[in-house]
């Protein structure tokens, strides 16, 4: 017996090890001297006893474990199981037991995107929706480039070039179509696929043809024109915490040219107006309108427009004012 009682203990000591439960040592010592030795003695006292009379002698077949070895494990799980109910054990950084919720009525914290400037893809008209990387890598794109002078075609070729690397022909030919059809016209490109479509299952034209378009409107949505026709225009971009809506308007008051940027801003942010040598910035604490102008003798070339929303991207969002007045 002394083998198989060894054996015991040595599963009794892996099974503690396994379940952590190191605070309850002072308690297993106890235990181990108390209750294992004591329930050794009987188990072996009950094993080389002789059989009392009127009894039945216990009878153990060769190669299964001892009814004695199963009645010892029975009883100790027994007085572990009411001996974690008297006194539970603690986690490492409690000192005294806590009953935790089962759940957070109002978390203490909002998970907000990264890249809160995503949302503006539902206002697209694509036949199908991009991946989120795509877009997050065409929008960056086009931030790069929409302040610069190369034709928009030259412009759309390079926005997507670094998804099809090898593939300047075929872009330029698929570019050249996207510029000469509407976007809202899909059926004049090339085979165009389903709306059910996802963009991975497309052939790699189509998915040229899609990114094309994308970087077409994405780059109209970040350029205000004006004109001495129109010399008021209006843009909504989307973000993960609400539209942000801007007016762009040309005035001009006898020798005075000014340029006036109205915003409603869903988050509080800051506006930065830039031209040539000349800069305005205000900033918000709240949501609600926000007011930036500069005013010169004659109007610029270009100006650009930066919105910054710390709330919700690190990353500022770019637009270019192009005056032809």
């Amino acid at each position: 017996m002394n083998s198989d009682s060894e054996s015991l203990q040595h599963q009794y000591l892996d099974w503690l090890l396994t379940d952590n439960v190191k605070n309850n040592e002072r308690w297993v010592e106890c235990e181990e001297n108390d209750g294992v030795k004591n329930l050794l003695k009987e188990a072996t006292a009950s094993k080389n006893s002789e059989p009392k009379l009127g009894g039945t002698p216990q009878t153990f077949q060769l190669g299964e474990i001892p009814t004695v070895q199963d009645r010892f494990q029975a009883v100790l799980k027994r007085r572990l199981q009411i001996q974690a109910q008297d006194h539970p054990p603690l986690f490492p950084w409690e000192t005294q037991l806590i009953d935790y919720p089962d759940f957070v009525d109002e978390p203490s914290m909002t998970l907000v995107p990264r890249w809160g400037w995503m949302v503006q893809q539902s206002k697209l008209t694509l036949p199908t929706r991009l991946p989120e990387r795509v877009f997050q890598q065409l929008l960056e794109q086009c931030q790069a480039l929409v302040t610069s002078s190369v034709p928009l075609g030259a412009k759309l070729v390079k926005v997507v070039e670094n998804f099809f690397p090898n593939e300047s022909q075929a872009l330029n030919d698929i570019a050249g179509l996207v510029l000469r059809s509407t976007y809202r016209s899909v059926n004049t490109l090339e085979t165009m696929p389903a709306i059910q479509s996802n963009y991975s299952d497309l052939q790699p034209r189509q998915q040229m043809a899609l990114s094309l378009l994308a970087a077409k409107q994405l780059l109209e949505n970040l350029t205000l024109p004006l004109s001495a026709t129109s010399p008021v225009v209006e843009r909504q971009w989307l973000t993960s915490v609400g539209a942000l809506n801007i007016r762009v308007e040309y005035q001009s008051l006898s020798k005075l040219t000014r340029l006036l940027v109205q915003a409603e801003l869903p988050v509080k942010g800051t506006l930065t107006l830039r031209g040539s040598g000349t800069l305005a910035m205000t900033t918000s604490s709240t949501s609600g309108y926000l007011n930036v102008e500069l005013g010169c003798e004659q109007l610029n070339p270009i100006y650009t427009l930066e919105v910054e929303f710390p709330e919700i991207d690190e990353q500022s969002l770019l637009f270019v004012i192009n005056p032809t007045i």
